[in-house]
């Protein structure tokens, strides 16, 4: 009986020894280290205390090989969650600024667009101003061409002359004189702005001479209304008689013609040339602006 007692009392301390090492290691770990729930947490992105240093294990937890599997899960199982936890954020973080490039990109591309449709409101009224310019031009041209036009509106040039040859005592007209007077009427045909001057002249004297030079011009004019449609109030008839011959001096002394003699002169102010501007083709800028 002495025996056994003998030898559990060393086995006993043999066992208590661990346990109170590990006690007082403990113990003395705790007064080492401050509490940490006295730290902030505002340092940690994920709001949670900083992870703690492994707890000493004392001699049972070295000597122990039953003991060293949930040591290490107690150790890794709060680094797998902040590990976890910090993927978490990762992600929202990764989430974040996707949709912040998104909501950029979006922005850009709309001010972008804004600015193209900018841009060519710009040309548009560019354009714009410059048909307005041209426009502007053309109707300053038109009324110069119309100032210029009324200024001159009595003052008619001649533009062709022919001359019908009579044979004396005959106020009929021959097919050389009926050429002449049809291809004068052909270049006034649908014109505008002109007269016809017709002035006889014949041999003879006073009275008769005059007569019969009236006869030959109104031969003249008979032709020209019947078979040209030319309006009688574009044409003026005048018999000279016997009169002289402006430019037909000889020797200080003027010459009388001799026989029978129709002058015929086209006269031609620029109001043909205003109606030619005014039914001109209509320009670029005109055209673009009429309504489609």
């Amino acid at each position: 009986m002495n025996n056994r007692i003998l030898v559990t009392l060393p086995l006993a301390a043999v066992l208590a020894f661990p346990a109170l090492a590990q006690t007082s290691s403990s113990s003395t770990q705790d007064q080492s280290n401050p509490p940490a729930a006295s730290q902030s947490t505002d340092a940690n992105a994920t709001g949670k205390q900083p992870l703690q240093a492994p707890a000493r294990e004392g001699f049972w937890g070295r000597v122990n090989p039953f003991a060293r599997k949930n040591y290490v899960k107690r150790q890794t199982d709060p680094i797998r969650d902040r590990v976890n936890e910090l993927d978490d954020l990762t992600a929202a973080n990764g989430k974040a600024i996707k949709d912040t490039d998104a909501r950029a990109q979006s922005g850009i591309r709309l001010a972008s667009d804004k600015a193209n449709e900018a841009d060519q409101h710009a040309v548009d009224a560019g354009n714009k101003a410059t048909m307005a310019q041209q426009t502007a031009q053309t109707a300053t041209n038109r009324i110069q061409t119309v100032e210029t036009v009324v200024g001159n509106i009595d003052q008619y040039k001649a533009s062709n002359q022919t001359e019908i040859r009579f044979r004396p005592g005959q106020t009929v007209l021959s097919k050389n004189a009926k050429d002449a007077l049809d291809e004068m009427a052909t270049t006034v045909k649908g014109q505008r702005g002109y007269i016809i001057e017709v002035q006889g002249f014949s041999s003879g004297k006073g009275q008769t001479a005059i007569s019969n030079s009236q006869k030959m011009a109104e031969s003249v004019v008979r032709y020209m209304v019947l078979n040209h449609e030319i309006p009688v109030y574009r044409i003026y008839l005048v018999g000279m008689g016997n009169a002289p011959v402006a430019g037909t001096e000889e020797n200080g002394k003027t010459k009388h013609i001799s026989g029978g003699r129709v002058e015929v002169s086209l006269l031609k102010n620029d109001l043909e040339q205003l109606s030619s501007n005014s039914s001109a083709p209509t320009t670029s800028a005109d055209q673009q602006q009429q309504p489609k």
